[in-house]
């Protein structure tokens, strides 16, 4: 099948000069749309809103609008790939211009086809920035620095929950993605000696993937320590979802921690999971008093670790080290009973 056939064979008249019909091509035409067309499909469990991911055999591209409206596109396989369904058609079939013409103009008015998309949020040029770097990081089996240092099992991170949540940059960092309302904001960076944030990104809160069937929630400082957590008390019927806030929470983090629990769809439990030190008691009660404004019932807990100074993650350290033979569900109860613990219920 010709590129004629597969774009639309109507031709119909346009009454734009040149520069407002390129823009009209650029703003109207819905690129996820015509990149189905072409034998692309949307890769939902790395899209989010505001931004579409599409494969084609070895390429993969990510979709999104900028603040004009345009929709824009670049290519995780090639840094020099990138730019508006122009360039997109121009680079894939080596057309010139007219060409491009041509082919685009029966699209412009054309009613949605299958498969239905969202509509895309436009993006500010910071956030582009940040989705674009963060789509080229590698999504490895293996996360060195995790696994030897922090004690993390491969088992645990390639687990459902988590695959995927955890990328590695060209440095060999640690990579956790944060959301918003909107989609990615940010990620935070970890490796031995080093913590820091995307450059031009936000705070929101990193996630591990969720469920319907979701019951609890924990929330601790770092993704480090809320996948440590995961490790030391492992929910046998995973319906455990997990996030972290990268330190001392924002005003619209406080917001993403109200609208998380208003949104699960049968919550229990929420566990506030953090260090045991006056930091981290007072994340307790920032965490509480957001939970408490999402208007649902349900059990809040502070969950601290019994060494004061100890975040999950040295706990869990410790565990492993250690030459005793307990298992983490022996060393649970002993974390609980000494703890700082309490239940609040939401009101």
């Amino acid at each position: 099948m010709s590129n004629q056939e597969r774009l639309g064979n109507r031709e119909r008249k346009v009454s734009f000069d040149g520069p407002r019909e390129l823009d009209a091509f650029k703003r109207d035409i819905d690129l996820r749309q015509l990149a189905i067309s072409l034998g692309y499909e949307v890769d939902r469990r790395e899209s989010w809103r505001g931004s579409t991911v599409l494969r084609s055999g070895a390429d993969k591209i990510v979709v999104k609008r900028n603040t004009n409206g345009h929709y824009v596109f670049f290519s995780v396989r090639d840094d020099l790939d990138h730019g508006t369904v122009i360039d997109f058609l121009q680079s894939r079939h080596n057309l010139n211009l007219g060409a491009v013409r041509q082919l685009l103009r029966p699209w412009i008015g054309r009613p949605p086809v299958s498969p239905r998309l969202p509509a895309l949020q436009p993006t500010c040029s910071d956030r582009m920035r940040v989705e674009r770097e963060y789509g080229v990081m590698a999504d490895p089996l293996q996360h060195p620095y995790l696994e030897h240092e922090r004690c993390l099992p491969a088992s645990v991170l390639a687990s459902l929950r988590f695959a995927g949540r955890v990328r590695i940059d060209r440095r060999g960092n640690a990579v956790f993605p944060h959301f918003d309302v909107d989609g990615l904001c940010g990620y935070e960076i970890k490796n031995h000696g080093f913590t820091g944030f995307a450059a031009g990104g936000k705070k929101g809160l990193w996630f591990s993937h969720t469920r319907p069937g979701d019951r609890r929630l924990v929330l601790a400082e770092s993704a480090i320590d809320a996948l440590s957590h995961a490790v030391l008390f492992p929910d046998r019927e995973d319906q455990t979802r997990y996030g972290s806030l990268a330190g001392k929470p924002n005003a619209q983090q406080s917001t993403l921690i109200q609208l998380t629990i208003a949104r699960m769809s049968e919550v229990v439990e929420v566990v506030a999971a953090f260090d045991a030190d006056t930091a981290g008691r007072s994340l307790v009660e920032v965490v509480r008093l957001a939970a408490a404004r999402a208007g649902r019932k349900f059990d809040f807990r502070g969950h601290l670790p019994t060494d004061q100074g100890d975040d999950w993650n040295d706990v869990l350290r410790k565990v492993t080290a250690s030459k005793n033979s307990r298992s983490p569900r022996d060393f649970e109860g002993q974390t609980r009973q000494k703890s700082d613990t309490t239940r609040l219920p939401a009101k």
